[in-house]
């Protein structure tokens, strides 16, 4: 009995964790823009526009926005990434960043919402960008 507990909690804990696939989508990108809004978590005011062309720092955002499942918030979003492959916006994804209660990244693949951690690190490269 003590191994099936154990073997369903590993299971359980890995299972939360698997990836869901949007950093193969991000890395595949020749470029993003990263929309800043408000800060009211309104997406109706952009105050700030990056574009992001090199590839070591797509790969970076990339890292970020796979760091793990987490709920799906309902607390609306600080800023947007759009994804871009030869000029063509290829996918969308929210980010939330303004209230620590509610940090994530969210975003639609095969037809399934996914919400995943906004980490410190993201936190701060997101920030450190809008400073460009």
């Amino acid at each position: 009995m003590k191994y099936f507990f154990i073997a369903g909690l590993t299971l359980m804990l890995f299972s939360c964790n698997r990836p869901t696939g949007i950093k193969e989508a991000i890395a595949g990108a020749d470029s993003v823009a990263i929309n800043f809004f408000k800060g009211d978590g309104t997406p109706d005011t952009v105050t700030n526009m990056i574009m992001l062309k090199d590839k070591s720092l797509i790969n970076k955002l990339a890292d970020f926005v796979e760091a793990g499942k987490t709920d799906n918030y309902k607390c609306g979003y600080d800023g947007s990434i759009h994804l871009f492959k030869r000029d063509v916006a290829v996918k969308n994804i929210d980010f939330s960043y303004n209230d620590t209660k509610c940090m994530h990244f969210s975003f639609t693949l095969e037809n399934k919402i996914f919400s995943t951690k906004l980490s410190a690190e993201a936190l701060q490269f997101l920030q450190s960008v809008n400073k460009k």
